[in-house]
């Protein structure tokens, strides 16, 4: 299971119309990810981070190019059939948390059983929040959690269901520098406990060195 390739993109460009013609977000890349592996992708504001994150992941199709998550190839999908590959293999952590207001943080961390059809959400939710730390605010909904608590509920919601994947697109990116340390030792944990494979967006080169492999990128194009 470990020498598996869990992501792999080859060739991947992506390119929009703007009032000055073609222009190039992200320039012929390409990377082969196996499971358990963390990697990130490192760069300054613009350079193409975000998107290629997107790309990987099916949220965004490449303009050229192809992306395999787990064996299947994303680009030979339509948005439903991407839908239920990110849904079985994937989970997402994002700087602005994305937590559902309406939803206490337990139920938050159930969303994704549920979609799944899981009978044992709750409780595995309860676990999941045990587990960041978080137990005595489970029925606290997102407006009454610190920053750092709703980063550490977005993880656990990311991690319930054992994805083989976890994208995590500037974790730290709206905490201080001590909580961000604190979430960052938790994303690292929780993945060697999980064996998932991480993938960190970053311009944040101390971050980035906790990875075991990075990819540099410049105006859209890797570096190295």
């Amino acid at each position: 299971m470990q020498d598996q390739v869990v992501l792999e993109a080859r060739n991947v460009s992506k390119t929009v119309e703007s009032p000055e013609g073609q222009l190039t977000i992200l320039a012929d890349v390409s990377l082969r990810v196996r499971t358990g592996e963390t990697l990130a992708i490192l760069g300054a504001s613009g350079a193409g981070k975000s998107t290629l994150l997107a790309l990987l992941a099916g949220l965004d199709s490449p303009s050229t190019g192809r992306v395999w998550i787990a064996g299947t190839e994303l680009t030979a999908l339509d948005e439903d059939g991407r839908a239920r590959i990110r849904g079985r293999h994937v989970g997402f952590v994002f700087q602005s948390f994305h937590l559902i207001p309406s939803l206490t943080a337990v139920e938050n961390v159930m969303l994704p059983l549920e979609l799944a059809g899981r009978s044992d959400a709750r409780a595995a939710a309860g676990e999941a929040l045990r587990q960041v730390g978080l137990t005595p605010r489970a029925a606290h909904y997102p407006k009454q959690l610190s920053g750092g608590e709703q980063q550490r509920v977005a993880i656990a919601r990311a991690y319930v269901t054992h994805p083989a994947l976890l994208f995590a697109d500037e974790p730290t990116g709206n905490l201080d520098t001590a909580t961000g340390q604190k979430v960052t030792d938790l994303l690292f944990e929780l993945n060697r406990g999980v064996g998932s494979t991480l993938i960190l967006v970053t311009h944040d080169r101390e971050l980035a060195a906790r990875c075991g492999r990075r990819l540099e990128l410049e105006a859209g194009h890797a570096l190295g």
